[in-house]
């Protein structure tokens, strides 16, 4: 018996419980079936618009730059605008999300590398799952189609959302990813990033870039 175990059993042992009592099975399962939500802040509880405007404003607070583009059609050249505007070579490393992958970056000069990044990108795009308004935050989801290295790795780190996709708070954001994905079947990481990043370790003196981007730019689309 390893030392976990046995200090498990002891507890048992203590409260007079086998760990297979009915009442504590039915309470364990009705509290995993119906997850109860936490308290939300009411700075997103606004109409959907007021949302991704609160969004907008928080992600630039955070040092984050926010534009907004009318369809994914756009993105491309909203990508190459951001590329050449920061005086970056035209490469770009990108997953396989279709929503990426399918769009016709032919109609710009970018070469792109697919797949994880390796960290010699130095700017990487990636598809978020959501926003969350009520403190500019991305969540992003990991898988092949958005490997979470393109996250981290490059030192611009491009991203689209969604509009629709822009919730007031983190419990909502929650549910909708219960939703999406179903209990049982979560991604198996979910990063949440709130803008570049810093740190403030030496001398209290905030440095970009210090764990991971030095810039995140976002592109929200409008559609």
């Amino acid at each position: 018996m390893s030392a976990r175990e046995e200090i498990l059993s002891t507890i048992r042992r203590s409260l007079g419980v086998t760990g297979q009592e009915k009442p504590r099975l039915d309470t364990v399962t009705e509290r995993l079936a119906n997850a109860p939500r936490g308290l939300t802040v009411a700075r997103g509880q606004l109409p959907h618009e007021g949302q991704v405007a609160l969004f907008k404003e928080q992600a630039k607070a955070t040092l984050a730059s926010v534009v907004d583009v009318a369809s994914y059609q756009d993105v491309p050249a909203a990508v190459a605008d951001y590329l050449r505007q920061n005086n970056l070579p035209a490469q770009l490393r990108i997953g396989s999300d279709p929503r990426m992958a399918d769009l016709d970056w032919g109609k710009t000069a970018i070469e792109l590398s697919h797949g994880p990044s390796d960290g010699n990108d130095l700017a990487g795009l990636n598809h978020a799952f959501a926003g969350v308004a009520e403190t500019g935050t991305l969540v992003m989801t990991a898988s092949a189609e958005n490997p979470t290295t393109i996250n981290f790795l490059p030192d611009h780190a491009l991203v689209v959302v969604s509009a629709k996709d822009i919730t007031g708070d983190y419990e909502t954001m929650w549910s909708n990813l219960r939703a999406q994905y179903g209990k049982g079947q979560m991604p198996r990481v979910v990063n949440w990033v709130t803008g570049p990043s810093r740190s403030g370790d030496i001398e209290q003196v905030i440095l970009l870039g210090a764990h991971g981007p030095r810039r995140v730019h976002i592109m929200v689309v409008q559609d």
